[in-house]
């Protein structure tokens, strides 16, 4: 069984919203980048609500985040899952990762958006109880970016992360 680990933040201390996810899908940990699925909306959703070419690269789509104050971030910083879907995670190897010290480090943010149920449900099963001093924050969730999300349309998934912007 191997242990999955995710990826640091990508924040800066003025970010001022916390995009959470659960933990990077398989696709994502072999190429080292979030959202990294070609069928994943994350980046295309980014793309529209910033009116940003979607050509960018990986080091450029998180400048895009960074210049729009927005941080990118897991919930968990590692576990065993035996696929990329959230319902593979094994419950029993999830570590999550130091929000205490991420919030400290950037005092700014006070809206989290949760990309999907499962990163919310961690966060407020696993974090929220040892989080010190963060009682302003507001918790937003947001329908699934993975392509098994498929309930929804990409315009629909849109139409709802739109709230983002609302945000900036």
């Amino acid at each position: 069984m191997t242990i999955n680990s995710g990826f640091p933040a990508i924040a800066k201390t003025d970010s001022v919203i916390l995009i959470l996810g659960s933990m990077p899908g398989q696709k994502s940990l072999e190429q080292q980048q979030y959202y990294a699925h070609p069928r994943n909306s994350f980046w295309p959703i980014m793309f529209q609500l910033f009116n940003i070419d979607k050509e960018l690269g990986y080091s450029q789509r998180k400048q895009l985040l960074n210049s729009n104050k927005i941080a990118l971030w897991d919930v968990l910083e590692s576990c065993y899952r035996g696929g990329s879907l959230d319902s593979d995670i094994d419950q029993t190897t999830i570590e999550v990762n130091d929000f205490n010290l991420f919030f400290k480090n950037h005092i700014e943010i006070k809206n989290i958006f949760f990309n999907g149920a499962k990163a919310e449900q961690l966060f407020k099963k696993d974090v929220l109880k040892n989080l010190v001093g963060h009682q302003d924050l507001k918790f937003h969730k947001l329908p699934s970016t993975s392509p098994a999300h498929a309930a929804m349309s990409f315009e629909q998934k849109l139409q709802k992360w739109k709230a983002i912007k609302d945000l900036i």
